[in-house]
């Protein structure tokens, strides 16, 4: 053993156990700051010592500046390079999924590369911005984090308390995350190089609905046939006219008629089945006529594959990290996909001994297919593939057939039916000029994205301890809109073809300058001193047009058209800058303090209000390092911490559903009117307010930190609060005043809640190694006060917000069961002395609604393992949610009584236990296509949101370092990878992920993707 080591043994700071050696046959070396190593006992022993990351004073990125985990007083949680590049996201926000304590991710959209809804701790307001700041390489980031490959990402550092995000101001009011790109290190180049291939698949099937066409037809004509008998007709000829209803679109008919009867027959018999003698597909003399089965017809299995390949290395006055991605993910749907080119390359240079220079430059160019009407902003369109091919009865045709059943052609490609009366005879009852899969066929959807993301910097050093730097950041977004609205068939054929193009342009600067300035006195009191300004300065511009009738039915340019042309534009601008400065101090490294302070200005206000004060105070005590602790084994490192402060929030959104971000609220906007030269007075489309001013928003953060067990067992609790005042509200007005709503600060809210965070290693030697992790997220949301003219009370739809109360609560009718003795739905209302009845008069009940419990969960949060042994590893990381309730739309949807509202959309399963004379025990309402509130809107439709997510599965075999040593290579690894491999809710097909409040059938489903790949490093 060499002078070092001896000397460490004997300082007490390198240890080794074992009996003697007579009887034992292992050694177990353990150092400060090290993974302890079990070894065989032989004459010379070699110790490799691998670095515990837990106990380490790992580094943790923070605002303008790192810090050490000893040392850090905030609330931050770290996602490394190995958990992110498991995750085959082509958005890093969906990696963080189960992954972060505190952080939820909420996802209605699976079109590839779409960003998930990333809220941490909650959300702090009712009408202003809830997304996080992402901060790429210290420079905030506005882009599109698609373009961000997450093959290029060395981490993801979250941060959660006014202590850690205070220094970037208002951008930073709803958490940070902080993504650190690799970067070269010094030594021998070394190239990676990184290939999967996969399958794409719809993650979460539809409900548990009918398929039968059989069992269809029978449901529906006994809705019919109920309904008539209501309305005084015999059995016999009930029976008649609801056999002659059902292939019209009258009543609760279909609108098709897809059997074939003997003369003279009925199809429904008096006993309600179908006629034995009926066979499947109907010939009108020109068109045949049979059902197809609309998912397995417009979902797909489709290909995903993803290459990345970089080079990097260094020496002692340079490094540099360059590389080069491939991603071609075809999404489960006709028409969608993202294609992604991205290249990087990052570097930096030490001209002197006290300047350095550097930079990160990045470009991606990307086509994004993403058929319109497939979000959220369509849950009911009749362009939602998602919502027509799960809510479709199974009794439609999808193709246009001709008499010989074969599916006719135009151009080679397969002819639909819209059934629109035009496409064939027949008028569809349900979606009437609706066939998406045929959309997405011949019309056409892109984005074309160029992108340039370019991080420079010059620091120096000009005296020891001192660090003067200037940062700059652009993003320049140049993307083009392409779609088609195809001539041959469906809604745009009608209008000869529609073309709309857009360009938009997105333009991001970002300027720093920053020192820092680190000392210490006696080696035992250490400062850090930083000061700096940021400004930020943001453009988009837009220019479009559309038109119709095309001369070439598959060219989207304008210049292809001749009929009602369009066009207009807009640009939007905002700024910020801040001052800022933080002290932070250490003690013999044991007592740590901390002191930041912004002064803020944002250009949505009025010069008047513009700027605004925030701070921040923390403080850490390493409880393991007194005296007193050195005795107590069992813990390896305790610490205590707490921070509190304030940020503001500028980020009000327009009021309505597709809340845009507004950029000029406290003024008045108007849209331009007028002709032939002559301006009309504008109309006002925004009142504006002069008075507006900051959200402001407190928050606390009181934590523990520590390892124990000699280092298995290591973690994290944290209870957190944040109150979030003089809320950014579109208070309602009467919209005789000439507009509907008025920006203002009013009401407050807080989220509090416990954060725990857990990892345990259960094997950790020189064969396996085998480690759990867990985190719980438990939140509670509270409204303290909302305007003075509300009384304490705001009603909007479904929705109530009141004072003392969550802010996630809806107010519905309250079901109140079925009558047993006529099966209609009922529901609570009251009588003229107050008291509780039950009524089937649903307009009636609508005067007496309720509002819901709190429907946020008790708890989130995430699960995960990794394994390792003689070269196998194997992890699964899921995510899970506990106690909340969800509003079930796509079920409600389902549980129609066949009224025609609902004709021709499918059944929920559970239908089958309807109400009969036979079955009255039941909470389910009968069939009857003249019921109109069998299924309206109640809290019949609430249902919990438990749910258990398996995120991830990933198992690889790295090939031995002899064997892959002689093909020249450093390292090869062949893995095994799955992504969103299941849900378990309490319903099939129910997704709780999609929001806090409701989930619907109509969203672009998650997307399950199982590859296989290989690491090769040279």
């Amino acid at each position: 053993m060499d002078t070092k080591k001896t000397s460490l043994f004997a300082s007490g700071l390198f240890k080794s156990t074992y009996t003697s050696y007579s009887s034992a046959k292992t050694l177990q070396v353990s150092f400060v700051g090290m993974q302890t190593q079990e070894v065989a006992i032989k004459p010379v022993i070699k110790v490799i010592m691998k670095p515990d990351t837990e106990v380490l004073e790992e580094v943790v990125v923070t605002a303008y500046g790192t810090s050490t985990k000893g040392s850090f007083t905030g609330s931050a949680a770290v996602m490394k390079a190995d958990k992110i590049e498991k995750r085959q996201v082509a958005n890093v926000s969906n990696a963080l999924a189960g992954a972060v304590a505190g952080v939820q991710i909420l996802s209605d959209n699976g079109q590839p590369g779409v960003s998930a809804k990333v809220r941490i701790r909650g959300v702090g307001s009712i009408n202003a911005g809830t997304d996080p700041l992402y901060v790429v390489d210290g420079v905030p980031f506005d882009g599109d984090l698609s373009t961000i490959n997450t093959s290029d990402i060395e981490s993801m550092t979250v941060l959660k308390d006014a202590a850690s995000t205070a220094l970037y101001g208002a951008r930073g009011a709803n958490g940070i995350i902080m993504i650190t790109t690799k970067k070269g290190t010094g030594g021998k180049a070394r190239i990676n190089f990184d290939a999967k291939w996969g399958v794409n698949s719809r993650a979460i099937k539809n409900y548990d609905v009918m398929t039968s066409p059989k069992n269809y037809i029978e449901t529906a004509y006994q809705a019919i046939y109920n309904s008539q008998i209501s309305q005084g007709l015999s059995p016999e000829a009930a029976n008649i006219k609801a056999n002659s209803i059902l292939p019209t679109k009258a009543s609760g008919g279909l609108g098709y008629n897809i059997y074939t009867t003997p003369a003279g027959e009925l199809l429904i018999g008096s006993n309600g089945r179908l006629n034995p003698n009926a066979t499947l597909g109907y010939s009108d003399g020109s068109y045949y006529y049979t059902p197809d089965n609309w998912a397995d017809e417009t979902f797909q299995n489709n290909l995903r594959q993803e290459y990345n390949i970089n080079a990097s290395g260094g020496n002692e006055k340079a490094t540099y990290y360059l590389a080069f991605g491939y991603l071609d993910d075809q999404g489960v749907i006709s028409g969608s996909g993202l294609t992604r080119y991205n290249g990087r390359f990052k570097g930096d240079y030490k001209l002197t001994q006290w300047l350095k220079v550097g930079a990160n430059f990045s470009y991606i160019n990307s086509q994004s297919r993403y058929p319109a009407e497939q979000d959220a902003n369509a849950t009911a369109s009749s362009g939602n593939a998602f919502f027509v091919a799960n809510n479709i009865a199974p009794v439609y045709p999808m193709y246009v057939r001709d008499t010989d059943k074969n599916i006719m052609l135009n151009n080679g490609r397969k002819v639909y039916d819209y059934g629109d009366g035009q496409s064939t005879k027949n008028s569809r009852s349900f979606m009437s000029i609706a066939n998406p899969a045929g959309d997405l066929t011949y019309n056409k959807t892109e984005y074309l994205m160029d992108v340039i993301n370019v991080n420079w910097f010059a620091e120096i050093n000009p005296i020891k301890g001192l660090n003067v730097s200037a940062r700059f950041g652009l993003n320049v977004d140049n993307t083009r809109y392409n779609d088609l609205g195809n001539a041959y068939m469906g809604q745009s054929a009608s209008y000869g073809g529609t073309a709309y193009q857009a360009a938009m342009r997105t333009y991001g600067f970002d300027q720093q300058y920053v020192a820092n300035y680190q000392f210490a006195l006696k080696d035992i009191h250490h400062f850090d001193i930083t000061a700096g300004y940021d400004g930020y300065t943001y453009e988009y511009t837009e220019l479009y047009g559309n038109a119709q009738n095309l001369y070439n039915p598959e060219s989207f340019y304008l210049s292809n058209a001749i009929d009602n042309f369009s066009a207009g534009g807009k640009k939007d601008t905002y700024s910020t800058k801040g001052f800022f400065g933080r002290v932070n101090y250490s003690y013999n490294d044991t007592y740590f303090g901390n002191i930041s302070y912004r002064r803020d200005a944002s250009s949505r206000f009025s010069p008047d209000n513009r700027w605004g004060n925030f701070w921040a105070a923390s403080a850490a005590w390493m409880i393991s390092r007194e005296d007193f602790m050195q005795d107590i084994a069992w813990i390896n490192m305790l610490k205590l911490k707490a921070s509190f402060g304030q940020q503001g929030n500028d980020d009000i959104l327009y009021p309505g559903v597709d809340l845009d971000k507004n950029y000029y609220p406290w003024m008045d906007q108007y849209k331009m009117t007028g002709a032939n030269g002559i301006f009309a007075d504008g109309t006002l489309s925004y009142k504006g307010n002069p008075d507006l001013t900051w959200e402001t928003s407190t928050s606390y953060n009181i934590g523990v930190d520590f390892a124990l067990f000699d280092n298995t067992l290591n973690g994290t609790i944290e209870y957190f609060g944040r109150k979030s005042d003089d809320m950014l509200y579109n208070r309602p007005t009467a919209g005789s005043l000439g507009y509907t709503a008025i920006p203002m600060n009013v009401g407050s809210m807080t989220n509090s809640g416990v954060e725990i965070d857990l990892n345990y290693q259960i094997l950790n030697n020189s064969k396996f190694n085998w480690n759990v992790n867990m985190n719980a997220t438990f939140v509670q949301n509270k409204i303290n006060k909302l305007h003075p003219d509300l009384n304490g009370k705001m009603i909007d739809d479904t929705r109530i917000y009141e004072e003392g109360e969550s802010m996630y609560r809806m107010y519905l009718v309250d079901y109140a069961g079925v009558d047993p003795e006529t099966g209609e739905a009922l529901y609570w209302a009251e009588d003229g002395d107050g008291n509780r009845i039950k009524t089937p008069n649903y307009t009636t009940a609508e005067g007496y609604k309720v509002a819901t419990g709190d429907m946020m969960p008790t708890v989130y949060g995430g699960l995960g393992t990794t394994f390792e042994a003689y070269g196998f590893d194997a992890s699964i990381q899921l995510s899970y949610q506990l106690g909340g309730k969800i509003y079930d739309s796509g079920y409600r949807r389902m549980m129609h009584g066949g009224s025609s509202s609902f004709a021709g959309q499918n059944w929920h399963k559970d239908i089958y236990n309807a109400w009969t004379p036979e079955n009255t025990n039941t909470n389910i309402p009968r069939l009857n296509a003249s019921d109109q509130y069998t299924n309206s809107t109640s809290t019949r439709w609430l249902t919990n949101s438990n749910y258990l997510s398996i995120n991830n599965i990933t198992v690889g075999y790295t090939l031995p370092k002899t064997l892959v040593q002689k093909i020249m290579l450093e390292k090869v690894r062949v893995y095994f990878t799955a992504d969103n491999v299941g849900l378990i809710s309490a319903r099939k097909g129910l997704d709780p992920r999609q929001s806090y409040i409701s989930a619907t059938t109509a969203l672009y489903t998650p997307i399950r993707t199982i590859s296989g790949g290989i690491s090769l490093t040279f």
